[in-house]
């Protein structure tokens, strides 16, 4: 997943791809300690907010096309997971 903190960095950058897991109801995301809940909509920059901290993150799939940037953002810096580079790869070479 593409993970963008709307509020500040993420380990030093501005977005990371990562693997997460999910709720049994889909509704929650965990991504390196962090549990995220839905914004249901009801977001000002980001459709997830952290449980703990309640910044906004942009979560989303990851996309071929590379534009998994917010669209009302300009992102200088996207990390990539090392466990999920071979992955990342797979995809973009779709």
């Amino acid at each position: 997943m593409y993970i963008e903190n709307k509020e500040g960095l993420i380990d030093g950058t501005d977005a990371c791809i990562g693997w997460v897991s999910f709720s049994k109801t889909g509704k929650t995301i965990y991504y390196k300690g962090k549990t995220f809940i839905s914004n249901k909509g009801k977001g000002v920059r980001g459709n997830f907010r952290d449980l703990e901290t309640g910044e906004e993150y942009w979560i989303s799939g990851v996309k071929k096309s590379g534009s998994n940037i917010h669209s009302s953002e300009s992102i200088s810096s996207i990390m990539i997971d090392q466990d999920v580079q071979d992955e990342y790869r797979r995809i973009k070479n779709l």
